[in-house]
């Protein structure tokens, strides 16, 4: 009996989603992610972001436990432009899910307390909501 890598079956993964429909995005770090998470949420919701809108979402997203940031996503924020104007920000469209903008990376590195690499990572709408640790059949 033969045993994949880790890389293999990661790859492998990846390109089983790719060919699901998830579109493969290239992204290191916690930078790439936050600018991804912006232009996924612009064209969901038809919007341009300035960098002042795009902190009140983050900190939006950046409230409460665990049970509480799964409400914040399935409801839709309220949001103040720079302009004075209000619109309304969704997060996922539950109704028309295929509306829905689905992506796949590969070892996405996150510093804080610890330095953390996933080995592959589902986006919802740039929403990193599936980290997969790949292990290999020993």
């Amino acid at each position: 009996m033969t045993t994949e890598s880790e890389q293999t079956l990661e790859n492998n993964l990846v390109k089983q989603l790719v060919s699901l429909g998830h579109n493969f995005v290239k992204i290191r770090d916690e930078n790439e992610l936050l600018a991804n998470l912006k232009i996924q949420l612009e064209k969901h919701n038809n919007i341009t972001l300035t960098d002042s809108e795009f902190s009140k979402i983050l900190n939006h997203l950046n409230k409460g436990n665990v049970f509480e940031r799964a409400k914040i996503l399935r409801d839709r924020m309220y949001l103040q432009k720079d302009g004075g104007d209000f619109v309304y920000i969704e997060f996922i469209n539950q109704d028309h899910w295929c509306k829905n903008q689905f992506q796949v990376t590969q070892q996405v590195t996150i510093e804080g307390n610890y330095k953390n690499r996933y080995d592959v990572t589902l986006f919802i709408n740039g929403l990193p909501l599936v980290q997969i640790e790949l292990k290999k059949e020993v």
